[in-house]
């Protein structure tokens, strides 16, 4: 994996047809997120601080 060319990862409960899916990349001082429907769209990119808040937030006051 290099910055370049992150390791991209989808959380085990995406769904797996494809559909409906955030893709999340971990590369050293940032957290990138982009749509899996369409990855060629620049991704958001977090830094590690406010990733964590972000998923804290979520677990917090899940969505269904």
């Amino acid at each position: 994996m290099s910055i370049r060319d992150p390791h991209w990862f989808k959380s085990s409960h995406s769904d797996p047809g494809g559909g409906n899916c955030v893709e999340v990349a971990r590369v050293p001082g940032a957290v990138h997120v982009r749509d899996s429907k369409d990855t060629r769209i620049t991704p958001l990119t977090l830094s590690p601080t406010a990733w964590t808040a972000f998923l804290a937030s979520e677990a917090m006051n899940p969505q269904e």
